[in-house]
């Protein structure tokens, strides 16, 4: 064929316009659905939009199953979220190489993927929080946009795969009535907490595609919101590329929000706004509506070119020869390099509670070990949701059992269920616990108990918490565990926050392991047993109580998370231990900053001690300008590694936006007043002291 669409010497735009120049309003629209239609007589093959790399590709078969991302998040490592995600591009294309030459072209076999998530992780009753960066913008952006460049890759003409920012936006549960629910939040809110992330992703990473949430905000359909859609995404920041729907969320407009009257009405509102791909059936009726004067044709170009300069970019039209990832072997697929990676991004997610001198574990001197709990043995306790498949999950106990081997008498017990109410009939496992020198007990969530409504089968809230506390048989097991006057490492696998007031001053040690992926067993007995050292650190905030959140329901920021909660949390935002702190010993800025300035920050930080050492330093912001403001923000971070006695100076740089203020109207301006800087290895308040370091502090003038 010689069209002039396959001619990959031409320029992309008038390729593109060749293409549809040649197509029926029939086969336009047919393009427009997330499985677009095959045109036999121009020898274009059916795609299917939907894939899904949230940590791996998932649902496809055989993959390297890195880390959740609320446990990417818990690494604070930019470098790393690049890696993971190139990591999982790489298998992306060699797996879609593999299914092209079996002539498949169905769901989770494209190469455009619905990720990442970066909605706020405002409340830890809502399911899918384990599917973002956590609950901070500032943190949520910066790892976004590296996971971007990591599946997309840095060619100047073709994509290694398509990225998605979703679910834009103002989207975090509850998932029973977002089909439903309006979503309100004020100019301040949108501009200062739900935007942020979204905005570096569109402007700074180039994300190729962005996904529209299911509900309302502020009294409009997101898949069909002129503020969000029209002003803000396509006018203030310009994007280019195309926007899809999130799936069936169209019907929603005339059946659940009552926002139009029927189906005809619905697909010309989501069109017109700029939703250019439908994931579901409903764009079908775009016929209907160019033919009702609904939407015109011109319209239906506009959103097909999108759509269509997407494939372009991913080299569907071109020579394999002439598209570089295109070679990318098969190899790759759960490579040993890949495997390494998963592994050491579980090692640096894990965060350390608290140790009150129990961990490191010592296999010299243990003689007796006790492993306990539903979550032990659990591959659900890996995995997280849109996951890809592994066929060697490490779970806690195969972990554990190959580092102790023959040296130490173990053993191990369920112990109770995993969230069953009643109590069980016998429990003579927790009092067997007392004859051995330690228990190491496995508890917490799994993706049955929290996760998107439909796939959290065992969640009677579809899929969000009514309770943020342990399921009471494991808080019943628990607690028979704690009464036994051995130590108890308290071992927590969960995608949130869970109530562990009642533990913290029995358990001699609290780990959370999030769903640390494929090789989280190694990774945790590598942990326990000193191998390797705690730097991971908290990327949401845990409560004491449920009663100190707002309700579920209340988009209001005003209360909520680090940034704006005046009730002191049981362990705050950034929060870890270490077994070797590092320490942060000076901090050094410039004695003013103007309006439209960066400010570079100097942090030095050392390692006092006699061994290599890892840890985050955090640099916080608060803005004294007399508008309202976070009363603290995190704006800046690095994870370092020193070797003993080691020290660095680390340039960390705070842009000119997070310097500024953002007034009741949403407008972000600079205000003069006083900007000041605490840098440490966790927040400036008084939890600091509990890692090993005081915060260090300035103060910056900023100029009008």
């Amino acid at each position: 064929m010689n069209e002039p669409f396959r001619n990959p010497d031409l320029p992309l735009e008038t390729r593109i316009d060749d293409l549809i120049s040649r197509l029926s309003l029939s086969e336009k629209v047919g393009q427009m659905l997330h499985e677009a239609a095959g045109i036999e007589r121009l020898g274009i093959a059916p795609y299917s939009w939907w894939n899904e790399a949230l940590h791996g590709v998932a649902r496809a078969g055989s993959a390297t199953v890195f880390p959740q991302a609320i446990g990417l998040a818990a690494t604070f490592d930019r470098e790393l979220a690049e890696k993971v995600a190139t990591a999982i591009s790489d298998e992306a294309r060699a797996k879609y190489e593999v299914f092209a030459a079996k002539g498949m072209t169905g769901r989770y076999v494209g190469l455009t993927f619905w990720t990442p998530n970066i909605n706020i992780f405002r409340d830890p009753r809502w399911g899918r929080g384990q599917e973002t960066y956590g609950e901070d913008p500032y943190l949520t952006g910066e790892l976004g946009q590296r996971f971007v460049k990591g599946l997309q890759g840095d060619h100047s003409h073709y994509l290694k795969t398509a990225a998605c920012a979703k679910h834009f936006a103002v989207h975090s549960g509850p998932e029973k009535v977002r089909h439903s629910f309006n979503a309100e939040a004020s100019p301040y809110d949108l501009e200062d907490t739900y935007l942020p992330a979204f905005r570096q992703l569109v402007v700074d990473a180039g994300v190729e595609s962005v996904m529209g949430a299911y509900n309302r905000t502020n009294g409009e359909p997101c898949c069909g919101s002129e503020f969000l859609l029209e002003k803000t995404l396509r006018g203030e920041w310009k994007f280019q590329g195309h926007v899809t729907s999130d799936c069936w969320a169209l019907q929603d407009f005339h059946l659940h929000h009552k926002v139009t009257p029927g189906p005809v009405e619905s697909v010309a509102l989501a069109v017109n706004k700029g939703c250019d791909l439908n994931c579901g059936e409903l764009y079908h009726h775009l016929e209907d509506a160019v033919r009702m004067g609904f939407v015109s044709v011109a319209t239906i170009d506009q959103s097909v070119r999108r759509l269509l300069r997407t494939r372009f970019r991913l080299g569907e039209f071109d020579p394999a020869e002439r598209v570089p990832f295109r070679s990318i072997p098969r190899s790759s697929i759960r490579s040993p390099a890949h495997l390494d990676l998963s592994y050491e991004t579980a090692v640096r997610s894990m965060v350390l509670l608290k140790n009150d001198g129990v961990l490191p574990l010592n296999k010299d001197k243990l003689k007796s070990l006790y492993l306990a709990g539903p979550n032990a043995l659990a591959p659900e306790a890996l995995l997280g949701n849109y996951h890809g498949l592994s066929p060697r999950l490490v779970t806690f106990v195969e972990g554990i059992t190959e580092e102790l081997g023959q040296d130490v008498k173990f053993e191990f017990r369920h112990g109770s269920l995993l969230a069953e109410e009643k109590k069980l009939e016998t429990d003579w496992a927790s009092f067997e616990a007392r004859t051995f020198d330690v228990t190491v007990v496995c508890l917490g969530l799994n993706i049955l108990l929290e996760g998107e409504e439909g796939d959290a089968i065992a969640a009677p809230n579809f899929g969000d918490r009514k309770e943020i506390a342990l399921p009471p048989g494991q808080h019943t097991f628990l607690m028979k565990l704690l009464a036994q006057g051995k130590p108890v490492v308290l071992v927590v696998s969960a995608g949130s926050a869970v109530d562990l007031s009642p533990y913290v001053e029995k358990a001699a040690a609290i780990v959370y392991t999030w769903y640390p992926g494929e090789l989280g067993g190694k990774a945790l007995a590598d942990l326990l047993f000193g191998h390797r050292d705690f730097s991971g650190k908290l990327p949401v905030t845990f409560p004491k109580r449920l009663e100190d959140l707002p309700p579920f329901e209340d988009y209001d920021m005003s209360k909520r998370t680090y940034r704006y909660s005046t009730v002191e949390p049981l362990f705050p935002f950034g929060f870890g231990l270490s077994y070797r702190p590092l320490h942060v010993t000076k901090i050094d800025a410039p004695a003013t900053v103007g309006g439209d300035q960066a400010l570079t920050v100097k942090v030095t930080v050392s390692n006092p001690h006699g061994q290599t050492a890892a840890d985050v330093v955090q640099l916080y912001l608060r803005k004294e300008t007399g508008l309202k403001a976070a009363q603290f923000e995190l704006a800046g971070f690095e994870r370092v590694e020193l070797a003993p006695g080691q020290s660095k100076t680390l340039e960390l740089t705070v842009k000119p936006r997070q310097i500024a203020s953002v007034h009741a109207d949403g407008k972000r301006v600079f205000v003069a007043g006083t900007l000041r800087l605490w840098a440490g290895t966790g927040q400036p308040d008084g939890r600091s002291r509990q890692l090993g370091v005081i915060p260090r502090e300035a103060a910056v003038a900023m100029k009008g």
